[in-house]
C-alpha cells in the first residue's frame, strides 16, 4: 500500500542541509510509490522549494512567518501541525538533528504517534518497511516495524544516501498561512560559538583530536588537514574538558554522534564514551603513540607514532595528491 509522507526540510544560513535530502530518500522507501510532500518553515524559504523537488519531493508546502526566522519549538510545532492537519499524512520524516530531536517528540505527541528516532537504514518498502536504529550507545542495533498508526521517524545524518539530483523534476509549490501565537519563548539574539566551514554532523571527513594534542595550538595541524580534505574538526571530551577547544566540537555519548566516510582520530585513547559517537564511521584511522590504545581496536587503519609528525606528513601527501 502506498503512503503519503511528509518530510521536514532544514535550512541553515539560507541553504538546505544535506540531511533534508537524506530524509526525502528515506521517505521514498516508506512511501512505497506514494506522494512525498516536503515542508519548509522559516521567514524566507520559498526560494529553496525547487531544490527539494529536484532531490525527489513531489511537491513542497512552505510556511513563512517572522516568528519562524529563528527556531523555537512552539513556533515550529504550530506551523508544522497546521500543514499536517491539512495533509493528513501516513508518515512523517525528520532529520535526527538538534532541531529534529527537539521538535519530533512534541509533534509525535500531538499526533498521538510513536516515534522511532535515530534511524540509520530502512529495509523493505511501503508497509513492509523495517527501521534499523542503534541501541546501547551503538553496541547493538534493533529492527522496528510499525504495525499501526503513523510512521514517524528521524534519520541520522550521513547514513541514507540522497536520491540523485534531477534538474528536470517539477512539482507544485504552495504556501500555507499560519497565525503563530502564544509563544512561550522569544529569541532576540543568537550568539554562535562554533567553527566555520563544514557542519560536523554532516561532514564526510572528520579529523578529531584528543588529550594528545596537548594544547589549543595543538589543534592547528588538525585544522590544516581538515581544510585540505574538505572536512571538519572534532574532539574528544577530554580535549574539551582541558580547554583545548570548544564543546561544540565534542564527539561522543554526551556530544555529537557522527558517521563520516573517513574519521581520523589523533591523540585519542578510545574511551567507550567517545567510541559511542564515532564507531559507525565507514573508515577509521587512528594515530596514537600508545600501541595499546583502545582506539586501535575499532580502527580500520592504525598508525603508531607522534601525531605532530604524522599529521603534517599526511597533510603534505594529500596536498600533492590534490595538485596532481
Amino acid at each position: 500500500m502506498s503512503k503519503k509522507v511528509i518530510v521536514l526540510g532544514e535550512a541553515r544560513e539560507g541553504a538546505l542541509r544535506n540531511v533534508s535530502f537524506e530524509a526525502i530518500a528515506a521517505a521514498k522507501k516508506i512511501s512505497g510509490g506514494g506522494e512525498i510532500v516536503a515542508v519548509l518553515l522559516g521567514d524566507s524559504v520559498q526560494s529553496l522549494a525547487t531544490e527539494m523537488i529536484h532531490y525527489g519531493a513531489d511537491r513542497v508546502v512552505t510556511v513563512e512567518h517572522p516568528h519562524l526566522k529563528i527556531y523555537t519549538s512552539d513556533g515550529y510545532s504550530q506551523a508544522f501541525m497546521a500543514v499536517v492537519e491539512g495533509e493528513s499524512p501516513d508518515a512523517v520524516v525528520f532529520g535526527h538533528t538538534a532541531l529534529g530531536k527537539d521538535l519530533s517528540p512534541k509533534v509525535a505527541s500531538k499526533l498521538k504517534s510513536g516515534l522511532i528516532s535515530d534511524v540509520t537504514s530502512i529495509e523493505g518498502e511501503g508497509s513492509d518497511a523495517v527501521f534499523v536504529r542503534p541501541i546501547f550507545s551503538g553496541k547493538a542495533f534493533e529492527k522496528v516495524k510499525i504495525k499501526d498508526g503513523i510512521d514517524f521517524i528521524t534519520v541520522r545524518p550521513n547514513n541514507i544516501e540522497p536520491l540523485a539530483h534531477d534538474d528536470s523534476r517539477t512539482g507544485d509549490v504552495s504556501s500555507v498561512s499560519v497565525d503563530i501565537k502564544n509563544l512561550r519563548t522569544i529569541i532576540k539574539e543568537v550568539v554562535r560559538k562554533s567553527t566555520e566551514g563544514v557542519d560536523l554532523s554532516e561532514a564526510k571527513v572528520i579529523v578529531a583530536g584528543g588529550r594528545g594534542v596537548k594544547s589549543e595550538a595543538g589543534f592547528e595541524p588538525l585544522n590544516e588537514l581538515a581544510r585540505v580534505l574538505g572536512g571538519a574538526v572534532g574532539a574528544s571530551r577530554g580535549a574539551c574538558d582541558a580547554d583545548y577547544c570548544d564543546y561544540s566540537l565534542q564527539i561522543g555519548q554526551t556530544g555529537k554522534v557522527v558517521t563520516p566516510d573517513l574519521y581520523i582520530a589523533a591523540g585519542i585513547s578510545g574511551a567507550i564514551q567517545h567510541l559511542a559517537g564515532m564507531s559507525n564511521s565507514k573508515i577509521i584511522v587512528a594515530i596514537n603513540k600508545d600501541s595499546e590504545a583502545s582506539i586501535f581496536k575499532v580502527a580500520d587503519y592504525g598508525i603508531v607514532g607522534d601525531l605532530f609528525e604524522v599529521i603534517p606528513m599526511l597533510t603534505e601527501e594529500f596536498k600533492k595528491m590534490k595538485a596532481n
